[in-house]
């Protein structure tokens, strides 16, 4: 019975001592998070036509303060990019929705951005 309470404290050390030195991963933003959060625009994207619907506007904003991070900002941007390039939109819209929403990103949305040299 002793042996095997060592074994089991033994046992409970290690995986709390792998816990601990595991690399911290935090959840990155993922196409289907950026997918969601634009779904709203896609009758402004495809128009360019008036203004951005509100809940357009509130995707747009709560994906831009998900961007914490350079990963962040790369991996929204590479989305966009290749969602840009899989549907027909009215370019000039998409790449001034940001600022019709009131928010500023640190790239260009279009099919041609360079998301690798974003901070």
């Amino acid at each position: 019975m002793a042996g095997s309470s060592i074994q089991i404290i033994t046992a409970a050390a290690a995986v709390t001592i792998l816990l601990l030195i595991a690399p911290h991963t935090t959840n990155a933003i993922t196409c289907s998070d950026v997918t969601s959060a634009v779904a709203p625009c896609v009758a402004y994207a495809y128009s360019g036509q008036g203004s951005p619907s509100a809940s357009c506007c509130n995707g747009v904003r709560s994906l831009n303060s998900k961007m914490a991070t350079g990963d962040d900002r790369r991996a929204v941007c590479n989305c966009l990019k290749n969602l840009a390039k899989t549907v027909s939109f009215n370019a000039g819209a998409v790449a001034g929705l940001p600022g019709k929403c009131g928010v500023n990103v640190p790239f260009a949305i279009s099919t041609s951005a360079d998301c690798t040299k974003i901070h």
